[in-house]
């Protein structure tokens, strides 16, 4: 089997595409189980561009959508490469369906996003599949360091100003998309790995973004969710996975309640948009003063309701204190006032963006029944971040008879 390309031999072929040359190339990091890299590069104009006059260096501009020095231009290579996988494997098959949602993303979607929703650019992609079974893909995109230095990395919580500026780039991505999705043909939407790998080949080569954006969904957790059922030792064993009155469990009510459909109206349907998909601090850069964020890594993108974007940076990524104040997490939790607020902001933006409505006890609603989906996918992968907060929320949520009402006859959602 023939060596994959190296990064260097792929900068070379995509910057010429864009009338650029290629100055250096450093590996930033490895992508997922040796599947590739993330580098950066520097390039220059071509020298027949450069020598070409002021006509020239605009179209150069025009086409490269940078805004750094007309010599030098700071860029990231994606590279995936991916090694051999065994027919079947379900999280190969995630993957490799998600670089391709990612760059169906940067290509056609985060070209109509105003510039007061920043997202790197794409100048130019491949996507090649050899004979041996093999494959190529890779994109050129703006290094989004350039304008938001500061990277949120590893870190436990972003500051309060930065979770201020993640939460209005999330409001503003998700009212822009709401009313828009409706013109994305579901035909083409990406459904669950093993489903789409058996549609037609036909089908297959239409992929845009995922039909249920995430990626903890029930229907692709289905081995996780039967070892829960299996772990007597687990507390969330009982309610999380226990039929109740109709034969299907808590989760498998939630799961239908928030997952998109193909065809027809699901109960959450008025609500869908576009969502990113794997919101955390490490998949953000913010501006120097932490007021301004940009989001990248787009690789789960796809239709969901906006509040299952929360439940991820809640729990992973926002300061326990600006959940519940200066108040304990005791065994059980309502909504506290600090939560509230941070919701109470997401929401106000949304409708502003998308100029519709959403009436608030069905926006909690939502919320709650994605808290109760999100702890389910972390009862049975592992728990990390606000893990006290998020179950005492759920074993909050779980007693509400209220909620377990709308849930159980999937009111109140329409």
């Amino acid at each position: 089997m023939p060596s994959p390309p190296s990064p260097t031999d792929i900068s070379i072929s995509l910057l010429a595409k864009t009338g650029l040359q290629l100055q250096s190339i450093k590996t930033l990091q490895s992508l997922w189980a040796g599947y590739g890299y993330i580098c950066h590069a520097t390039a220059s104009r071509l020298p027949s561009l450069a020598s070409s006059g002021k006509s020239s260096r605009s179209a150069s501009a025009s086409n490269s959508g940078i805004s750094t020095p007309e010599d030098h231009h700071s860029l990231i290579l994606k590279l995936i490469t991916p090694p051999p996988a065994n027919a079947g494997d379900e999280g190969h098959m995630r993957k490799m369906l998600s670089y391709q949602v990612e760059q169906y993303f940067y290509s056609h979607l985060a070209p109509l996003l105003p510039p007061s929703i920043p997202v790197a650019k794409c100048l130019a992609s491949i996507n090649e599949q050899q004979s041996d079974g093999t494959s190529t893909t890779a994109m050129i995109l703006t290094d989004l360091r350039q304008t938001f230095p500061i990277a949120g990395e590893k870190r436990e919580a972003l500051s309060v100003t930065q979770v201020h500026a993640a939460l209005d780039w999330l409001s503003s991505f998700h009212g822009f998309w709401w009313p828009r999705v409706k013109d994305i043909r579901r035909t083409e939407l990406v459904h669950p790995p093993i489903e789409e790998f058996s549609r037609n080949v036909h089908e297959a080569q239409s992929r845009t973004v995922w039909l249920n954006g995430g990626y903890t969904y029930l229907a692709t957790r289905r081995s996780e969710f039967a070892n829960l059922a299996a772990d007597h030792d687990s507390e969330w064993r009982e309610p999380l996975t226990d039929s109740e009155e109709d034969g299907q469990s808590i989760s498998e009510i939630v799961a239908s309640i928030l997952a998109p459909r193909g065809r027809g109206r699901g109960p959450a349907e008025g609500y869908m948009t576009l969502i990113h998909g794997d919101v955390k601090s490490e998949n953000l850069f913010t501006s120097r003063d932490g007021k301004e964020v940009a989001f990248y890594d787009f690789q789960y993108t796809g239709l969901g309701l906006g509040v299952c974007d929360l439940t991820k940076l809640f729990t992973c990524s926002v300061p326990l204190s600006m959940l519940v104040g200066k108040g304990s997490v005791g065994k059980e939790l309502a909504m506290q006032e600090p939560e509230k607020e941070l919701l109470d902001r997401y929401l106000l933006r949304l409708k502003e963006v998308s100029g519709k409505g959403y009436e608030w006890d069905i926006f909690v609603r939502h919320w709650e029944t994605a808290l109760v989906d999100w702890l389910r996918f972390q009862a049975s992968w592992g728990f990390w971040g606000n893990t006290k907060w998020l179950e005492a929320r759920v074993r909050h949520i779980l007693k509400d008879e209220e909620w377990r009402s709308g849930v159980a006859g999937n009111r109140s959602y329409a």
